[in-house]
């Protein structure tokens, strides 16, 4: 591809073409070959034998009189092999010979061959595709070329298929390889690693940029300067050694790499063009001796073309010549093809080095970089070259090229939106629309590594970002104003780049899919795509991993071939079946009506998905307990929307449409600037939609089935009862299916599959990416503008210059952030790939929630289903700008989300407890807001199944997000509530469905305040110890501290929690046994105690001191404002239920504790702290203070009254001997009950506690089985 070539009116032209239609001037500057085109006189008629002449750029009057005038194929192959061929075989003759290399060729009859020397490999390298396409299955992997250089300047490049470490360089024979050390790691060993940006000769030092896969890293040596460079996509990197030693013949440097494992490179020693050729430096494998020679008949081929901007027929026309353009094309562009397929039959070399360089730039001169592109002369081109039976030698290595290209093709900003690979998808896309061609593609060996290569795209590191976009913008920022107009255009160029690259990506997995192989037994359209598809899936299962598995395929490939599949679902294509039967063009995610799933996609236990984790276990485990056989072949209808409320239904049949069918076009400049409004509301936002023009969805969502119409057939299904689910499912329905020839048709059901976990495995991992430079720019822009805030307010010279560095830091990083987080929504997030994700989202939980009500079929639904599905959804609710207004978000079309989640949470048969903690999280995130809150209160399914599953899967996995949706239901509410800023929203509907759970099952009750207590007591222990361990070793660690501040945050909100109960079911506490009060009195004085006596308040608000902490979480009345809360609101309700017979005693239950002073002081505390900082700006909790200083003037009259028994009772304990009845756990009160069977005995309230936490005893270990109480006995 290094050919000369010249670009007119926005398209390439060849040297030659051009000299042609330029004239005279032009052929004069040309190169030497061009300087042999003879000067034409148009003013004078002109033989027939001149335009041979001319058309192969002969010298005048060196073809002789034609006899008959006429031109035929013979005639033309005899011109060539004569005056062409002498002329460029002294050109070719002319070229100085190589000096200074040495290329080891084993015995290999032919020119030699420059590949990896088999005897220098070590560890285990291998090929992944010939000649060069390399692998490490090692740990670490080293090997050298054949080839030896010591004087002279060489060159070999690298194309990057993975961008992990790979050290690529030269090294001496001498050099040691071994399992750790490799090139780079000795005496006379240079290597360049792009992973950790860093040069390698013993010891490494920072050089160069960070790599990504598709980069072309070119490896040169200077012999003659005694330098080594490298260079990154055809731009220098810099002389990374110099004064390296002088080596003699024989003993000089070899290219050498070394890659981890899992690595993977493509080597070019010369065996094709490079992609970024170096000026002075020869590549280690000579050309063949006759590529020049074929060069220039393809330019001579070019100069027949009936162009549109300048047609032979003209130049004829002006030449006075009688002869057609079809008369001379004909004989002249066989005979051209006659003797270069002769040719590449000739040199075995010769048909890669063509195909790789000169004959794919001829074909993309023809076809033109950029639309509109001239298909018709290519056409006319193809026609001749494909008759001969030898064009399967260089059209396969075309094919070869075409993808290579698109890896390795880099977007610029000044070519778009033709810019990246989309002239190589262009060209491959118009080739393989002839069935020959596409026949050639998939009979090669590497079909699917060449189609991978076709959906890949290069990616960007920091400095591709700065050359793309160069100027940035963000809301707020002090940059120019014209910056934002520049940032837009940048954005709105990018976009439509993209937007061309996927819409060719597209066409050629349409032209797949469309292909039937040409194999028995007969195949269906969609057959080879399927196959890709399935040994694509299998390959990357292990691609979400944090350690991902050799041989897994690009991100980007996953990613492109998931918009490829979403655009076929959403936007709607007709390919598989006939006229007759797709009634309408309406995307399969948007059709609405009777939805049908095949279950055997669940069921069939196929190789390609048999590694899969299901929601029940992996496979092989649920077969034992759920048989699928009489299951396999049902397909499952319904109706769509028949799972949501009837009142509150929204379908694409209904009057109002769903969020995915209605448009919400952004205008772009609005985006940017509301950027920062959109992030400053969600934290961990997601990355954001970009606007573009919208690729509609069908105006009418509905219309009839992608898959034939099936006759209905009786059940066979085992439906289980609707325990996880609020509604019977109606309009459902299972069928058996009729024909096996049908299901191997590809489905849009099988693309959907596959779509989910195309998500779960690359685009998700992408949107956390995203997610992370978002958070990360706001925070750097706060760093920012609290810096610009410091060096407006500070004078000192010596803080200003501090300042100035840490904020020329702070732009860096925001500039960085800000490009990363436009690429993301530029790629990721355009409006049509919205609206897809938002009906895929509506379709998959419909599915779910269908499936849910089969035990046998649900346990079966991969795990990945529900992970795309949660992840899917969160991400489109925070993206930025919003895809639709929250407030219309789930009502109008995901309220059926929400019943999911909220009815499997807790749902057993999902027995990986991570997903169940998912949905968990999901209702934590979605109560924070108070759209989302009405939206749970309105939802059937919410409010009958939620309070209960919250409590009870309150436990020792899932309390922390528990608490979180308590305190949010709860929140706003006692004395605890917060003085700035906390939102006053809160669940009445909840609290009193919470309410009504707790009086309705006791049991579950005390199960869950036993926990409250549990948890509460064990996170004051450790933010104790913690705080602590800091003030003996008087330094705070940053991950100490932050441990503190999380911990000290959890004990909050549980003791909020704890106050909320009080208020609601103070009953719990003051009725019944004592067990609960006098555990939450015992709690009460344990956290007072703590906050109070165990560090200085100094060093505690040290440990709790996070920059960016609003102030009132810096101090520790977040914590007691619960406490004080917690006791006033058991003093309205006794005060409030005096009648109440047994109702225990608060102030007597705190007054017989055994530690009287510590009450007091606990208390007294509690009243002279300053509230001001922590509770509500009005007068209201001064008299809630009053309250408290009453009740402990109750405390300490009860106190004293009771001082003297208690003295006389601790003397009369000290004096004798304690009865043998005393419980001998706490010592206080009788030995009241037995344990059955083993008979120890204790009191009654120490064996309920302990119960509580362990069923065994607790002296011997046994199973308790009953407790009897001796008044039991007795009344026996």
């Amino acid at each position: 591809m290094a050919e000369d070539t010249l670009r007119v009116g926005g398209g390439m032209m060849s040297s030659g073409l051009a000299v042609l239609l330029n004239g005279e001037d032009n052929a004069k500057e040309s190169s030497s070959k061009s300087r042999i085109v003879p000067h034409f006189d148009y003013s004078v008629q002109r033989p027939l034998e001149r335009t041979i002449e001319f058309v192969f750029g002969l010298p005048e009057k060196s073809v002789g009189p034609l006899d008959g005038g006429k031109v035929d194929s013979s005639l033309v192959r005899a011109v060539i092999r004569n005056q062409f061929s002498k002329v460029h075989c002294e050109f070719d003759a002319s070229v100085s010979q190589r000096e200074g290399i040495s290329v080891v060729s084993h015995g290999v009859v032919g020119p030699s061959v420059v590949g990896l020397e088999e005897d220098s490999i070590c560890g285990e390298i291998r090929t992944v595709k010939p000649p060069l396409v390399l692998e490490s299955f090692a740990l670490f992997s080293s090997a050298r070329a054949n080839a030896c250089v010591w004087k002279g300047r060489w060159m070999y490049e690298v194309a990057l298929e993975t961008s992990g470490i790979q050290q690529l360089g030269w090294a001496s024979i001498a050099c040691p390889f071994t399992d750790q050390k490799g090139v780079g790691d000795a005496d006379d060993s240079y290597a360049f690693d792009g992973r950790r940006v860093s040069k390698w000769n013993n010891e490494s030092e920072p050089y160069g940029q960070s790599w990504v896969a598709g980069d072309v890293i070119g490896c040169c040596i200077d012999l003659n300067c005694d330098e080594i460079s490298f260079y990154r996509n055809g731009v220098s990197l810099g002389v990374a050694f110099s004064g390296i030693r002088k080596l003699g013949p024989g003993f000089g440097y070899y290219p050498a790499i070394s890659l981890s494992q899992g690595e993977r490179c493509e080597l070019n020693f010369g065996a094709y063009p490079f992609k970024y050729p170096v000026e002075g430096f020869l590549p280690l494998q000579e050309a063949p001796p006759r590529s020049s020679f074929a060069t220039e008949l393809l330019r001579c081929f070019s100069r027949l073309l009936d162009r549109p901007d300048r047609s032979l027929a003209d130049t004829l026309s002006r030449l006075r010549r009688f002869a057609s353009v079809e008369e001379l094309f004909s004989p002249v562009s066989r005979a051209i093809c006659d003797e270069f397929y002769y040719m590449l039959g000739q040199d075995p070399l010769l048909p890669e080095y063509l195909g790789r360089g000169a004959f794919l730039s001829f074909l993309l001169e023809i076809f033109r970089t950029q639309a509109p592109h001239d298909c018709s002369s290519l056409d006319r081109v193809l026609d001749v070259l494909l008759e001969s039976p030898l064009s399967h030698l260089i059209f396969a290595h075309v094919i070869n090229a075409l993808a290579f290209s698109c890896k390795t093709a880099t977007l610029t900003l000044t070519e778009c939106p033709y810019s990246g690979p989309y002239p190589y998808l262009a060209l491959a896309c118009h080739l393989l629309r002839r069935e020959e061609m596409m026949v050639l593609w998939w009979r090669s060996l590497h079909f699917e590594f060449l189609f991978e290569g076709f959906l890949s795209c290069r990616s960007s590191n920091k400095h591709d970002l700065q050359q793309l976009m160069p100027v940035v913008w963000w809301p707020g920022s002090s940059e120019d104003i014209s910056h934002e107009s520049s940032m837009g255009f940048t954005i709105s160029a990018l976009s439509e780049a993209i937007n061309k690259i996927e819409e060719k990506q597209r066409n050629l997995c349409l032209l797949v899919i469309q292909f039937i192989p040409p194999i028995s037994p007969p195949q269906l359209p969609g057959s080879a795509f399927r196959g890709f598809l399935q040994n694509l899936l299998l390959k990357n299962r292990g691609a979400d991993r944090n350690l991902a598995p050799s041989g897994v395929t690009r991100n980007s490939v996953l990613v492109s071939l998931f918009s490829v599949i979403l655009h076929f679902l959403s936007e709607g294509f007709e390919m598989l079946k006939s006229s007759e039967t797709v009634r309408h063009n309406v995307g399969f995610l948007h059709r609405g009506g009777q939805q049908t799933f095949p279950l055997s996609l669940f069921l069939k236990n196929d190789p390609h998905r048999a590694d899969i984790t299901r929601l029940g276990g992996l496979f092989s485990h649920i077969s034992k307990s759920y048989p699928t056989d009489d299951q396999e072949e049902e397909i499952m209808r319904w109706e769509e929307g028949c799972m949501d409320d009837e009142h509150s239904r929204v379908t694409h049949r209904t009057e109002q449409k769903p969020c995915c069918c209605i448009a919400y076009d952004t205008d772009l400049t609005k985006s940017l600037k509301d950027r920062g409004k959109n992030t400053a509301k969600s934290t961990r936002g997601q990355c954001s939609s970009i606007p573009e023009r919208s690729s509609h969805v069908a105006a009418e969502c509905s219309g009839g089935s992608f898959s034939e119409e099936i006759e209905d057939k009786p059940s066979t299904s085992n439906q289980s009862d609707p325990d996880f689910g609020y509604r019977p499912v109606r309009f459902m329905r299972t069928s058996i299916q009729e024909s096996r020839i049908s299901s191997a048709i590809l489905s849009e059901e099988e693309l959907l599959d596959s779509l989910l976990l195309l998500y779960h495995i690359a685009v998700a991992p992408n949107f956390k990416q995203a997610s992370y430079y978002m958070s990360q720019q706001s925070q750097s822009i706060s760093l920012l503008e609290e810096t610009d805030k410091q060096i407006r307010e500070r004078a000192s010279s010596d803080q200003l210059k501090r300042l100035k560095e840490a904020r020329k830091s702070y732009k860096e990083e925001v500039m960085e952030c800000v490009r990363h987080s436009a690429w993301f929504r530029i790629s990721l997030f355009s409006r049509w790939k919205q609206r897809g994700m938002y009906a895929l989202c509506m379709w998959v939980v419909q599915l779910l929630l269908i499936l849910s009500k089969m035990d046998s079929v649900f346990v079966y639904i991969p795990e990945f289903y529900l992970e795309s599905l949660v992840d899917c959804f969160h991400v489109l609710r925070k993206s930025d700008p919003p895809f639709v207004p929250s407030t219309t978000f789930i009502k109008q079309g995901l309220s059926s989300f929400i019943t999911f989640v909220v009815t499997h949470f807790n749902d057993s048969r999902i027995s990986n407890t991570d997903l169940r903690d998912l949905l968990l999280q999901s209702i934590s995130v979605l109560v924070q807001y108070k759209e989302y809150m009405e939206a749970f209160e309105n939802n059937e399914a919410a409010t009958r199944h939620m309070p209960a599953a919250l409590l009870s899967a309150f436990d020792n996995r899932s309390w922390i997000p528990v608490t979180n949706i308590f305190l949010r239901l709860c929140k706003g509410s006692g004395f605890s509530s917060l003085k700035n800023g906390e939102s006053s929203f809160s669940s009445t509907v909840f609290q009193a469905l919470l309410r009504d759970a707790c009086i309705n099952d006791c049991e579950l009750l005390s199960t869950f305040l036993n926990r409250l207590f549990n948890t509460l007591s064990w996170t004051i222990t450790e933010f104790s110890v913690s705080v602590r361990d800091m003030q003996e070793k008087y330094q705070v660690m940053e991950f100490q501290q932050r441990k503190c501040c999380v911990i000290f945050e959890l004990s909050s909100n549980l003791a909020r929690v704890l106050e909320f109960c009080t208020s609601a079911i103070p009953q719990a506490f003051l009725s019944g046994t004592d067990t609960n009060l006098r555990r939450l009195t015992e709690l009460i004085l344990f956290i007072l105690n703590h906050m109070t006596s165990a560090v200085d308040d100094e060093f505690f608000d040290l440990s709790l001191r996070r920059q960016g902490q609003p102030s009132e979480k810096l101090s520790r009345g977040i914590l007691l404002a619960p406490l004080v809360g917690i006791i006033l609101n058991l003093l309205d309700a006794s005060e409030e239920d005096t009648k109440q017979k047994q109702q225990h005693d608060v102030v007597g239950l705190f007054a017989s504790m055994d530690c009287p002073d510590t009450v007091y002081c606990g208390f007294q505390y509690l009243l002279e702290y300053d509230w001001d900082g922590c509770v509500s700006g009005d007068d209201a909790y001064v008299k809630k203070l009053g309250q408290l200083a009453s009740f402990l003037n109750h405390l300490v009259n009860r106190t004293s009254s009771q001082e003297p028994a208690r003295i006389e009772e601790l003397f009369n304990k000290d004096a004798t001997d304690l009865d043998d009845n005393t419980c001998c756990i706490c010592y206080a009160g009788d030995a009241n009950a037995m344990l059955v069977p083993c008979s120890h005995r204790s009191c009654y309230g120490c064996i309920t506690r302990h119960l509580l936490n362990c069923q065994r005893c607790f002296f011997c270990n046994a199973t308790v089985i009953d407790v009897i109480r001796d008044n039991e006995e007795e009344d026996n």
